[in-house]
């Protein structure tokens, strides 16, 4: 009789100590699911600047006041119509499940409720803090129900404890649903014929529907809720970056160039034109002065990876790309915006604890972010993972912190006075300029080249009617030999000898080569070394004037320049039919008829430019250096 007696006491303090776990079970909500605002018959509206995470949808009402959401807004279609259905269906499960707990009018006040369908005769209300317990089930479900409308106090707050989770909470209403100001609500509220809304500054993590009522929110922060079977967002499959992973800044066609003090991790380089004004003390990677095998190869693979991102359906517009940002926050997707972007203060990008998910932003246009804009990673996201398909220009203004592999498609990408990028800068055509700022390969390939040598320095003087190229190797690697190559105009290229190297060394070398050359023109010289995969690799490019000729006939000074010079000529001026100035890539930047003195292109990107003086019976052709 004792143990008897023992073993009926132990039973009752454990159902006194647990009360009922998981009695009831979730509604099924269907299509209802997706969406975080929903309305059968009821506008959908939104005051002041509101984070969405989820669809937005009425079947029959108006939508408005919204920026960018973080969803896809249905009106009246076959989405919102089979939403309806599926929520009708929902609320009368709900309505008629049996109680298993009966409680007064008024909720919270520290208050806890355990799992089960806890019911309200009448109107309701949450003040203060309400607890939801799951007592360690995470399958635990949550079912409130109010015979008549539900409020909440200012500042009211529904906190989840011991494994319960927002997808498993569900608030049924026979009237409105009304929240006040700062209200943090968890779980899906169904208002049956009522309106739904929640004062400014409200957070819900779940869901807001009405089967006859409007929806309204103000600067709220509306998420769905994760978990319950729903999906992991993986966002679409990544690119294969191939060769350009090894790079930080890179275009395929145009200058790249820096002023200031940048630091990069990664390589740099350009496959049309020039490489200028990086230190390799402070780049981690390869400097490729001029194009070469490698940035041939990378050229290609950037076009594929360009091609890829461009073909890629998008999963959510963002209707107001001119708001873009404004602490929005994105999920693991492919967005696509249909104009110019315009970066304000924030983006979160929230990768929900899944480390491998994949963003992908789209822009029909231009990308521009005002100064101390800001890319957030967050809930796991890698910058690695982040993509912006740009069709347009791309400025990253002052003191911006940005995160991804920025791939710009013919535009110019400029990364402006103190930002941080964690990441990529690419453009399949157009000047990539830098400005004392940081780009950083934090995650995925860093591949430095190991060049055939490792240049210090490069020369040339004149020495009566020869030229003398002199150069420096800090150490050379499978190196038998470098060809010499000279240009009159530093766009067309002769071989006119090679230097057997040193093959293998980790010390120092020096060479010299004696060109028997005499113009009175300048002439060009590049160095060619081939690594041991048959990749060629240029020097940058020096100029040697007018070697042979006892005065210079045409001479810049200074140069280099900030874009500003004089431009003399010991010959008759007036025999000058015109002057042109090309850029690297051999694109005429300026023009003007007969002889002009003096010169201002300080508009001009830093870099090395070519000025030819067209006489009628020859041409002169000089290097202009502009260093900003």
């Amino acid at each position: 009789m004792k143990t008897k007696f023992l073993i009926t006491s132990i039973t009752a303090v454990i159902f006194i100590a647990f009360p009922a776990v998981n009695v009831a079970q979730a509604p099924n909500l269907g299509s209802a699911a997706d969406y975080v605002l929903f309305s059968s018959v009821g506008a959908i509206g939104n005051t002041g600047i509101s984070q969405v995470t989820g669809n937005v949808g009425t079947n029959v009402g108006a939508i408005s006041g919204f920026g960018n959401i973080n969803g896809v807004v249905h009106n009246a279609d076959a989405a919102t119509i089979q939403a309806k259905a599926d929520l009708l269906a929902a609320w009368s499960y709900l309505a008629n499940l049996a109680p298993t707990s009966a409680h007064g009018p008024v909720l919270g006040g520290g208050e806890t409720l355990f799992a089960g369908v806890d019911t309200l005769a009448a109107a309701g209300s949450i003040v203060g803090v309400l607890n939801l317990d799951a007592q360690g089930n995470p399958n635990a479900v949550f079912i409130i129900k109010t015979g008549g409308a539900l409020t909440t106090a200012a500042s009211a707050t529904v906190n989840l404890i011991n494994g319960a989770v927002a997808c498993n909470v569900f608030w049924v209403a026979e009237g409105a649903i009304s929240m006040a100001t700062m209200t943090v609500m968890k779980g899906t509220l169904i208002s049956h014929n009522g309106a739904v809304d929640m004062g400014a500054g409200g957070i819900i993590e779940g869901r807001l529907l009405s089967t006859a009522g409007a929806v309204s929110i103000y600067g709220t922060h509306a998420d769905m809720p994760l978990g319950c079977g729903r999906p992991i967002l993986t966002g679409p499959v990544a690119p294969n970056l191939a060769s350009t992973e090894c790079y930080a800044l890179f275009s395929s066609n145009g200058i790249v160039s820096n002023s200031g003090s940048t630091a990069i991790k990664g390589d740099v380089a350009t496959n049309q034109g020039y490489t200028t004004g990086y230190n390799p003390a402070t780049v981690m990677g390869t400097i490729h002065p001029v194009p070469d095998g490698y940035t041939a190869q990378c050229a290609i693979d950037l076009k594929n990876v360009d091609d890829y991102l461009q073909s890629l359906p998008f999963d959510i517009e963002l209707l107001y790309p001119a708001q873009f940002g404004n602490n929005l926050t994105l999920t693991p997707h492919t967005y696509r915006m249909n104009a110019a972007a315009v970066f304000t203060d924030t983006l979160y990008l929230d990768a929900q604890g899944n480390t491998d998910a994949i963003f992908v932003i789209q822009i029909v246009g231009a990308l521009s972010t005002g100064t101390f804009s800001k890319v957030a990673l967050i809930n796991g996201t890698q910058a690695k993972n982040v993509y912006w398909d740009v069709q347009g220009a791309v400025i990253i203004s002052d003191n911006s912190v940005f995160s991804g592999n920025i791939i710009c498609h013919s535009g110019a990408v400029t990364l402006n006075t103190g930002v941080s990028l964690d990441g990529r800068a690419f453009t399949t055509s157009g000047a990539l300029t830098t400005t004392a700022m940081t780009a950083t390969i934090s995650s995925g390939g860093l591949c430095i080249v190991t060049l055939p040598i490792k240049l210090t320095s490069f020369t040339g003087v004149c020495n009566k009617k020869n030229i003398i190229l002199n150069w420096n190797t800090a150490s050379e690697k499978n190196n038998g030999h470098v060809a010499i190559e000279r240009s009159s105009d530093g766009i067309t290229w002769q071989a006119i000898g090679k230097v057997d190297a040193a093959g293998n060394s980790a010390v120092p070398h020096a060479y010299s080569f004696v060109d028997n050359f005499s113009s009175q023109n300048t002439a060009y010289y590049r160095l060619l070394a081939t690594g041991p995969d048959g990749l060629k690799t240029y020097s940058f490019v020096v100029a040697v004037a007018a070697c042979g000729s006892p005065v210079e006939n045409v001479a810049i000074y200074p140069n280099p320049s900030s874009g500003k010079f004089v431009l003399s000529y010991m010959g008759d001026k007036t025999s000058v039919v015109s002057t042109e100035i090309f850029n690297a890539i051999g694109e005429k930047v300026y023009s003007a008829s007969g002889f002009q003195t003096d010169y201002d292109l300080s508009n001009l990107s830093q870099g090395v430019y070519i000025l030819q003086l067209h006489l009628r019976s020859k041409i002169y052709t000089k290097q202009i250096v502009i260093r900003k």
